[in-house]
């Protein structure tokens, strides 16, 4: 500006209202340029100015050089952080991004055997500890197994007992096994223990195919197996293998269990029911007349009373079969067969 003329309606922004306000500065003039001012000297002059000229002086304190620079740093701090957030978002979604295509991508593949061994085992051992969280409740899925316990496998041997129950409701007429009384519980109960093998196949089966969901899914939730497809069928199909011989051992300890119930009675049972007096007349008397129908009742209700005894014992026992053959072998030995196939490989 001229030296006859001032601007203090413009820096008390009575004139034009900025949205950051006024700040005068007294830059060097051409003289003070030839003369080799040095900006030191020229900062020292304008606070002086503005301190001693009456127009200002009101103002000195936000005027000058040195209070626009710091204004400045101030704006330019505080714009940089409102964009901190969204520079930390776009690093993260760059990240992100880079991760992506390297997972695509794969990691690099060892040239040697060892190296290759090593890759092998760890993404196993990954694919393993996922199969083992399903079972162990971390993951979602192996809390279908104590369904079967809870509710399939009682429901059944529900059933059991009430078909016995209608046969020998249903059952008239005289029928020779039940004269000679040892014989006759015997047969009875053999002709209704045997029929529980079906429902003890059936858990066998369900929780070995609830763990071959088990398998898909943990399979699913490894993404190192998708980046080698080979080893993903190789190790699904080992897997697979695994669960079908311990389908195959938790069938066979479990029916043996069921048929030393059939092939071998619990005297002591028998020993602790009340001896009933046998008023059936004497033997000169004809058979039929001789065992009433009061007899062949009680009779069918011992028979039902030793079976749902032995219903309640295999409700437990086949349960602990079936973990400790099919659930406990596979979380500690589902891949134990393919470690050993793989470590009788030649390095080619």
């Amino acid at each position: 500006m001229d030296r006859e003329t001032g601007r203090t309606k413009q820096i008390s922004s009575k004139s034009y209202r900025l949205k950051f306000p006024w700040v005068g500065v007294v830059n060097r003039s051409q003289a003070d340029i030839n003369k080799n001012v040095d900006m030191i000297a020229a900062r020292r002059r304008e606070r002086e100015y503005f301190s001693t000229t009456p127009e200002y002086r009101h103002l000195a304190h936000r005027m000058g050089s040195e209070h626009l620079a710091k204004m400045l740093s101030k704006h330019l701090e505080t714009v940089i952080k409102s964009r901190i957030p969204g520079i930390q978002s776009l690093i993260n979604k760059t990240i992100a991004e880079l991760e992506t295509e390297s997972s695509r991508l794969g990691n690099p593949i060892a040239a040697d055997a060892g190296g290759k061994l090593y890759t092998i085992m760890e993404i196993c051992r990954l694919f393993d500890q996922n199969f083992r969280e399903h079972l162990d409740g971390v993951r979602t899925g192996g809390d279908k197994v104590y369904n079967i316990f809870d509710n399939q496998l009682p429901a059944a041997l529900k059933i059991i007992l009430g078909s016995s129950l209608l046969k020998l409701m249903e059952a008239d007429g005289y029928q020779p096994h039940l004269i000679a009384p040892e014989q006759g519980y015997r047969r009875l109960i053999e002709s209704t223990l045997i029929t529980i093998r079906s429902p003890a196949e059936a858990a066998v089966d369900a929780t070995h195919s609830i763990l071959k969901d088990l398998v898909h899914k943990a399979m699913s939730e490894t993404p190192e197996l998708k980046q080698y497809p080979a080893l993903r069928v190789e190790v699904g199909n080992v897997a697979i293998e695994s669960l079908e011989r311990m389908r195959v051992q938790s069938k066979k300890a479990t029916l043996q269990l069921v048929d030393m119930e059939c092939c071998y009675l619990t005297i002591e049972f028998f020993r602790k029911l009340p001896q009933y007096v046998d008023k059936g007349g004497s033997a000169t008397q004809s058979i039929f007349d001789r065992y009433n129908d009061s007899y062949l009742r009680r009779i069918g209700s011992t028979v039902l009373s030793y079976v749902n005894m032995v219903c309640a014992t295999l409700r437990h026992s086949i349960r602990k079969s079936i973990v400790y053959c099919q659930v406990r072998e596979a979380k500690r030995s589902l891949l134990d067969f393919f470690y050993t196939e793989l470590g009788k490989l030649e390095q080619k």
